[in-house]
């Protein structure tokens, strides 16, 4: 009962909402069958560490190598779909006047189930930029419309660089215009969601603090505790797909209520 108690008390909450800010991270992904990047890797790939692979020195050292792990990680989210937790947080921005959603999630996941005001930490799977930006800082590359698409890696029309993915990789810095934009989002916000993130990633975990400390209420889906459940005024213990459905079912009851 404790935690229908609890699922009642978040989805009132969000029936007020004016200003929602949701923080969300592999947990999610996961459901859907995409797995954690510190998950053990299959086949080829088991006997590397994706946390050496990730890196400007990696890609610097054996491009090759990097990209086609890459590759693989596309390969792995081409065909998975959106999970219940994944549309209901695209429904929220149905019902809440100003939802905006800041995932550390490189895949298309959330944009697939409906979610329009996308704030992407650590950039996105499926693009791609010029490893020297030569034409600004990003240089989008579409590599389907390249002669040598096929190569590992392309290389870039304009300069000759190499191609990369265009996600946040380890000792790089995250984008200062999406940074500011989280955190604008989370300290304005009425509510605070956090779904399915370890919350020990900065400075994505810092997030929740800044919410909490405006005044925000603070509500955690997580199958287990996390750093940041301490923060939290509210709990669900679970998995977005189970959890986030059943709240917002409680979300229209009260809504339907105060008509």
């Amino acid at each position: 009962m404790a935690l229908d108690d609890d699922i009642r008390q978040a989805a009132g909450w969000l029936a007020g909402c004016k200003r929602l800010a949701i923080l969300t991270g592999a947990g999610v992904s996961k459901e859907s069958g995409i797995p954690t990047f510190r998950d053990a890797l299959d086949g080829l790939w088991a006997r590397y560490d994706p946390t050496q692979l990730a890196t400007p020195e990696a890609f610097a050292a054996d491009p090759k190598l990097v990209w086609d792990f890459y590759a693989y990680r596309r390969q792995i989210a081409r065909d998975v779909q959106p999970n219940a937790g994944h549309r209901a947080l695209a429904a929220l921005e149905q019902r809440i006047p100003t939802v905006t959603l800041i995932t550390q999630n490189i895949d298309d996941l959330h944009e697939l189930a409906g979610s329009k005001n996308v704030i992407r930490l650590h950039g996105r799977l499926t693009a791609n930029k010029c490893l020297n930006h030569c034409q600004g800082e990003p240089t989008p590359i579409d590599i389907a419309t390249l002669p040598n698409k096929d190569a590992s890696p392309p290389t870039c029309p304009h300069c000759g660089a190499p191609v990369r993915p265009d996600v946040v990789w380890f000792g790089e810095a995250l984008s200062p215009a999406n940074l500011q934009a989280a955190f604008d989002a989370a300290d304005h916000a009425d509510v605070m969601l956090i779904v399915g993130t370890s919350g020990v990633v900065n400075p994505a975990a810092q997030l929740p603090g800044v919410a909490k400390h405006a005044g925000a209420k603070v509500i955690e889906v997580n199958p287990e505790r996390t750093p940041l459940t301490r923060l939290a005024d509210v709990w669900l213990a679970g998995a977005s797909g189970d959890i986030l459905p059943r709240v917002m079912a409680g979300m229209m009851n009260a809504l339907d209520a105060n008509e």
